[in-house]
């Protein structure tokens, strides 16, 4: 798969959607990791956590540079996974303790 070969649409869709799939496997590691956090919180109040969300996306930017990829674009998307995420958290941890 290397989209400097292709020579068609059918080729970028393909490639496309097996990306896709590839990152929608990944989400679903991440939002592991985010039920794990919500068992090993002892605190609701411990989910939001501002320092660790900012580090995040710095992080998700410094990559993005290294790679040369839209740094902008993806500080963006990562800001709304990341209070995705906590909304998850949030719910799996109130669900943990009921």
């Amino acid at each position: 798969m290397n989209p400097e070969n292709y020579t068609t649409m059918a080729e970028v869709r393909a490639g496309v959607d097996k990306i896709d799939r590839q990152l929608v496997a990944l989400f679903e590691q991440r939002f592991a990791h985010m039920r794990a956090a919500a068992r090993i919180k002892p605190e609701r109040s411990a989910v939001r956590d501002e320092a660790r969300k900012a580090e995040v996306i710095d992080n998700v930017r410094q990559e993005a540079v290294r790679l040369g990829v839209p740094a902008d674009i993806l500080a963006t998307l990562w800001d709304q996974l990341v209070e995705a995420s906590i909304a998850y958290e949030m719910k799996e941890f109130d669900r943990l303790r009921a």
